[in-house]
């Protein structure tokens, strides 16, 4: 049920909250469809969330973009940036980052309204030319690129699939949620946020 929910605030443009799992990061991160994404969405992501917002999509869309994994341009660099590519992190993957963005319309790239333009101008490409001709790296909005879940289970993964499930663009932006510990907000506390604003929980497991 939590799930179905879930499914039907994604094709609404609503938040959501994702928990990926108990045996991986074991965070929660704010999630919404990044076509719906808007600067007052930014700004709550900074605020309640606190940590980096991301814009993750499909490996299919990457490769109509001709998107590299950022790991993979630094295989390409020299001896110092390849010795920085890790084997695997803490949690057990390596990461899914690709590039770093800005569209071309942006000032400095970092406010709440150039985010916003930023991820909602990528979310409506079409093609590789499309995106060449209005956007520019390095900038403010950090790009990740989903693997198969049978390969890789993180929060990229699962908000790609929840994409998929409720029929949207496999495009959406993430922001882990910090706590005032200074670590990772717990999923007992995340829960309670859900609850407080009326936003959706979902554990990856239901994935």
């Amino acid at each position: 049920m939590m799930l179905e929910t879930a499914l039907r605030e994604v094709k609404a443009g609503r938040m959501i909250l994702l928990h990926d799992s108990n045996g991986r990061e074991n965070e929660v991160d704010m999630v919404i469809n990044a076509a719906k994404t808007t600067a007052e969405t930014i700004r709550t992501m900074r605020r309640d969330g606190g940590g980096l917002i991301c814009l993750a999509m499909s490996g299919d869309i990457a490769d109509t973009l001709s998107l590299p994994y950022m790991t993979d341009l630094m295989t390409s660099s020299n001896d110092t940036v390849r010795r920085l590519i890790p084997e695997r992190t803490a949690y057990g993957d390596k990461p899914a980052f690709s590039l770093s963005i800005n569209h071309r319309k942006t000032y400095t790239g970092i406010t709440d309204n150039d985010r916003a333009l930023t991820i909602t101008e990528f979310a409506k490409l079409e093609d590789q030319r499309q995106f060449t001709e209005n956007f520019y790296a390095p900038g403010h909005i950090h790009l990740l690129i989903a693997k198969s879940l049978r390969v890789r289970r993180g929060h990229t993964e699962l908000s790609v699939e929840l994409a998929r499930r409720a029929g949207v663009k496999e495009t959406m932006v993430l922001c882990e949620m910090m706590g005032d510990d200074h670590n990772a907000l717990s999923v007992k506390e995340a829960e309670k946020y859900a609850k407080i604003h009326g936003i959706s929980f979902v554990d990856g497991g239901e994935l």
